[in-house]
């Protein structure tokens, strides 16, 4: 797999130990460091929009990104969800799922697939599976399956009748899929992502079933849930909160249509290793459902079940900072959509996501595909707090005399204790690389010998996004098989503040 594929197998799980600004669970102990979170450059135009001059488009009104992007041998393809009008005024015909391939991943080309027949025409790039209804379509490549039939692993959301559930289907090629059995889970959910992380196949969704219940028994509006199997194909009925905004402590005050920031679809996640990475819905519920908007905000696991915001409340991409195109001089609200749309390229980190006109349904309803951008794995940093002396002079506060406290110019960072692999090399990304340095402690933090104070390991060079870490004494790989923590230190620098984006353990 590619250096930033999600592995997908449970025989022998990848770890890649990546080591995020964002994440207080791998960095836990901090000193003198304060958490900025990264703003993502926004794409102005859609990379997919519908296209609303061909009736015989299953995307002729919304090409919604509840759906996957994946780079594969310098190609893009992408599996979306296309909505065309109604066959009555006020409807919409919701799926087949449909594919796009680009050689830049920002201008795309529908290949014509002969699949379906789709208003009397195969013409088209809607892909074949059992049911007409679709929204969600997430998907996985996996290469540890020895079975090339099963290559490619989906997550669908078909509308089964009463509800809309959850599907599987396998393939060699990502075009040509076999369905897995129908109802894997017997209750409503659509789902924002599907993933492999640490050991699990997993399903990040919202369920808005009435056996779901929230604290003391009351109601509950939109959450993130996440499902889970071992293998693909059997998958457990359980499931846990993934993540949740807080409910009304009133019970009178909960529910889907009461107005509070509910989940939308749940996370939209995705695994580098030893991190997810996630976006969700920060759904801004309201009584009148085309009153309703949805921001995106960033939230952080290491299980992959569990997922914390790394800063309470941020909006990562906001609603009004993507807005969907206005309609006849009218804009309607925006809901934002998040999907398996988080990868790597290169030294950048792509976030493609959904834009949705929140108007009635027919002509003026809408949705395409968006693109935000990162540096490669700059979702935040670690920076040294402001100089207290400059703000007692700005503020002329001198409740503490910093001649007692500790250096401040100086940063300190823990990482939670992990074990050495076998040849294995540290990476950071940063900016003001020479003012850093890192040592080596046993798990209860006694600095080895040869790896802490002047033989500390240093770095060459002053930024960049895999800046090697050299040790004057001994290599880390001498540690292998030792479980140890890494300190990570900063230091001000005259015309270079130092920042810290994330470390990478490499195994060679």
């Amino acid at each position: 797999m590619t250096h930033n594929d999600q592995h997908a197998t449970p025989r022998a799980p990848v770890r890649r130990t990546l080591w995020l600004a964002i994440d207080d669970h791998a960095l836990p102990l901090r000193r003198n460091l304060h958490l900025c979170i990264s703003r993502p450059v926004i794409r102005a135009e859609p990379v997919l929009a519908p296209r609303r001059d061909d009736p015989q488009a299953p995307d002729q009104i919304a090409a919604h990104f509840y759906g996957t992007v994946l780079h594969e041998g310098g190609r893009f393809r992408m599996w979306y969800y296309p909505v065309a009008l109604g066959d009555e005024p006020g409807t919409l015909t919701q799926g087949p799922i449909a594919y796009a391939e680009s050689d830049d991943g920002l201008t795309w080309q529908r290949p014509i697939l002969n699949q379906i027949a789709f208003r009397g025409s195969r013409a088209n790039n809607a892909i074949a599976l059992p049911e007409a209804r679709i929204e969600g379509v997430t998907l996985i490549r996996d290469d540890d399956d020895p079975d090339p039939m099963r290559r490619y692993k989906l997550v669908y959301n078909p509308h089964t009748g009463p509800y809309w559930s959850m599907r599987t289907a396998t393939s060699p090629d990502g075009l040509h899929w076999t369905p897995g059995r129908e109802l894997i889970i017997r209750e409503f959910l659509e789902q924002a992502s599907f993933y492999y992380h640490d050991g699990l196949y997993i399903v990040n969704a919202q369920t808005i079933s009435p056996w779901r219940r929230s604290e003391g028994g009351g109601l509950m509006g939109r959450q993130a849930y996440a499902w889970v199997s071992s293998d693909f194909d059997h998958w457990l009925e359980e499931t846990v909160e993934s993540f949740t905004l807080p409910e009304p402590a009133d019970h009178a005050d909960r529910g889907l249509r009461q107005p509070y920031d509910q989940v939308h679809i749940g996370i939209g996640a995705a695994s580098f290793g030893s991190v997810c990475i996630g976006l969700f819905g920060r759904w801004h519920n309201h009584p009148d459902f085309h009153q309703i908007t949805c921001d995106l905000s960033l939230v952080v696991s290491n299980d992959g079940l569990h997922f914390r915001e790394p800063a309470k409340g941020h909006v990562f991409i906001a609603a009004d900072d993507a807005p969907a195109p206005a309609w006849q001089g009218t804009q309607y609200p925006t809901i934002l959509a998040q999907g398996n749309g988080i990868l790597n390229v290169g030294d950048e980190t792509r976030i493609y996501f959904d834009r949705w006109r929140n108007a009635p349904y027919g002509e003026a309803y809408y949705g395409d595909v968006a693109l935000a951008t990162l540096p490669r794995d700059r979702w935040g940093y670690l920076a040294l707090n402001p100089d207290p002396e400059a703000l007692i002079r700005q503020h002329g506060s001198n409740r503490y005399d910093p001649a007692t406290t500790y250096d401040l110019d100086e940063g300190v960072v823990w990482t939670a204790p992990f074990v050495v692999p076998p040849a294995a090399h540290l990476l950071l990304n940063v900016d003001g690389g020479a003012g850093f340095t890192v040592a080596v402690a046993d798990a209860r933090f006694r600095l080895l010998d040869g790896y802490g104070g002047d033989t500390a390991g240093v770095l060459d060079v002053d930024r960049g996004f895999d800046c090697p870490v050299r040790w004057p004494g001994a290599p880390l790989a001498a540690l292998a098989g030792q479980t140890v923590r890494l300190r990570i230190s900063m230091r001000r620098q005259p015309h270079n503040e130092p920042r810290l984006y994330a470390a990478e353990l490499v195994t060679e």
